[in-house]
């Protein structure tokens, strides 16, 4: 299987139209392969080839998407690094790179040898997993790994060359990674509005000139505060990055807004089922290329050619499939509180919790305890205004879930941890 790199042919299908879109500005399809060129020009003189790691230490935004496809055009191997890490989270993630690039790459275009064609079985990005459950570890993606799953998706999103695909996830992180892979290769325009996330501006795109958008749950939930309205051309927004509560989901559909919920992970190169827009029960069916199954303690198993190393994938996630094939899931094994003998799935106990009128956010988690062996907790973050008292916190959930999923305390927090994509991060809390 040969396979093209993307950025070229765009450029030469859509050379006038935007390639990109950032809060400074509108870049073509033209101006974004020259500044590649270039980039890649300044990489072979740092001896970058074919198979070369290279970390992409910047934040997201032109030369960030820039470089990345100066990698595509060497052949190399692209390790996207969020910038904001701290020195040690830094220094792991880039340990196996050749190269960092931490600053705008500039010069002439320079003399290197272009690939016509990338060798599928080539890697071409080194991503890490959003260190939810533990450190962040790097996942090997080959260039046949990407291209499968960049056909699967732009199929399933029906993405055209006309379209704008809104994206304020950072590109350090799968989600966006793939975002704008999805739009090189059908030629269509990446919006960029990098964090810190600002929930007025993403919601005025959304109601003016965007047509996809990626989003997480939260992310959701604070253009709906900010009032947002869907835009006459907007006909999907991607949901994933975690669990959704059916309150959160019936507050898009009545503003108008065409979620889909989305399930994936950083070994399959993002998303794997999508939902249709609306559906509030469940993630959908696997995109095409993908097989999903279910082992008898409820955990997902994957396989298809968009997954590393094309092996099965033991996700650690729980779920099932419902009487169409559309895959609901239920939480994280490695989550799972056993109370009194009883498993407690975290995510429904959440889903819960915020259903309540004065919750905005909840994070549930295992505490040790004398007599049960780990005791139903959890952490809330109020609507603005609201305080909700534990009694009546005991009370809703009571009313809600089995006696042993009730959580034996809450706490009213300010915040909840998470990771830059916007995950709950369930180990600190």
């Amino acid at each position: 299987m040969e396979i093209d790199p993307w950025l070229p042919r765009a450029a030469a299908q859509r050379p006038d139209g935007a390639g990109l879109v950032t809060p400074e500005g509108s870049v073509s399809y033209a101006e974004l392969l020259l500044g590649a060129t270039r980039a890649a020009g300044a990489l072979a003189a740092r001896a970058v080839k074919p198979g070369t790691r290279v970390a992409i230490a910047l934040p997201p935004g032109r030369a960030f998407v820039e470089t990345l496809h100066a990698c595509g055009l060497l052949g190399a191997a692209a390790i996207p690094v969020d910038p904001r890490l701290g020195e040690r989270e830094r220094s792991e993630q880039t340990r196996t790179a050749a190269v960092v690039v931490d600053a705008p790459l500039s010069g002439d275009t320079g003399l290197f040898v272009a690939q016509e064609a990338w060798d599928p079985d080539a890697v071409a990005l080194v991503v890490h997993t959003s260190g939810t459950t533990g450190a962040a570890q790097p996942i090997e993606l080959s260039f046949g790994n990407v291209a499968a799953h960049v056909r699967a998706a732009t199929d399933a999103t029906e993405l055209r060359s006309s379209d704008r695909w809104l994206c304020p996830l950072p590109l350090s992180h799968v989600g966006g990674l793939m975002a704008a892979l999805r739009c090189a290769a059908r030629s269509a325009t990446l919006v960029l509005e990098p964090p810190p996330f600002d929930a007025g501006r993403v919601a005025r795109a959304l109601g003016e000139d965007v047509n996809v958008a990626s989003l997480v749950p939260t992310m959701l939930q604070r253009v709906l505060d900010a009032g947002v309205t869907a835009g006459p051309s907007l006909r999907l927004i991607v949901l994933g990055g975690g669990t959704v509560t059916r309150a959160l989901l019936l507050r898009a559909r009545a503003s108008g807004l065409p979620v889909a919920q989305s399930y994936g992970l950083t070994q399959a190169c993002s998303t794997v089922t999508l939902s249709e827009p609306g559906d509030l029960d469940t993630a959908g069916r696997p995109l095409h290329g993908f097989g999903l199954s279910i082992a008898e303690d409820g955990e997902i198993f994957l396989t298809g050619d968009a997954v590393a190393g094309r092996h099965v994938v033991h996700t650690g996630d729980l779920g099932r499939l419902d009487e169409a094939g559309r895959l609901v899931v239920v939480g994280r094994k490695a989550d799972t509180i056993i109370t009194g003998g009883e498993n407690v799935a975290p995510a429904e106990v959440e889903a819960v919790l915020e259903s309540h009128p004065g919750v905005a956010e909840a994070g549930v988690f295992a505490r040790e305890h004398p007599l049960w062996g780990e005791a139903v907790s959890a952490k809330v973050v109020a609507i603005e205004g609201e305080a909700p008292s534990a009694a009546e916190l005991r009370a809703h959930c009571a009313t809600r879930l089995a006696g042993y999923k009730v959580p034996k305390s809450f706490e009213l927090v300010g915040a909840l941890p998470r990771t830059g994509s916007g995950k709950l991060l369930r180990r600190e809390l």
